[in-house]
């Protein structure tokens, strides 16, 4: 089982970064994303806790369900279902105020299911690939983000 972190700080507020990053239809706009979609909504939100979203990346299929949503702080979730199959404890969003915006730590705790080789290509490929998708997805935020609101002391 591998821990994959990606960490960012974006001049955005708390509830706007929260709001992006949760819908995760946004997501497509990193490279390796080619279709997300909300399948169930969830309790409250649509991506509230019971939510169940599909993500079809370039590296295969994800089911998730959203199991704790908080916003505009944190949000988790699991894969219930992959193609290729993984196990996976536990993904985890939190978004915290800090100078010069919103502070976002994206975590997963997963491996990829396959006997014998599973540590290994968890270690060398899922490992690096979920690592960058993450920092390409919170980069797809900071553009979102930062490239719409009128920069702090310029004129209106």
């Amino acid at each position: 089982m591998e821990t994959m972190t990606a960490e960012r700080t974006i001049d955005a507020p708390v509830e706007d970064v929260f709001a992006w990053l949760t819908t995760t239809t946004h997501y497509t706009r990193s490279p390796l994303v080619l279709r997300c979609r909300l399948t169930r909504p969830g309790e409250g939100a649509p991506y509230g806790v019971g939510a169940v979203r599909g993500h079809l990346w370039l590296t295969g299929w994800f089911r998730e369900r959203i199991t704790r949503y908080e916003p505009p702080y944190a949000t988790e979730y699991v894969v219930d279902r992959s193609v290729p199959p993984a196990r996976h404890e536990v993904g985890r969003m939190t978004f915290s105020e800090v100078d010069g915006g919103t502070r976002v730590c994206w975590t997963t705790r997963a491996e990829v299911r396959v006997p014998l080789l599973g540590p290994l290509l968890t270690r060398l490929v899922a490992r690096p690939v979920i690592t960058r998708t993450f920092g390409n997805i919170l980069a797809a935020a900071d553009a979102a983000l930062t490239t719409r609101r009128t920069p702090r002391g310029a004129p209106r």
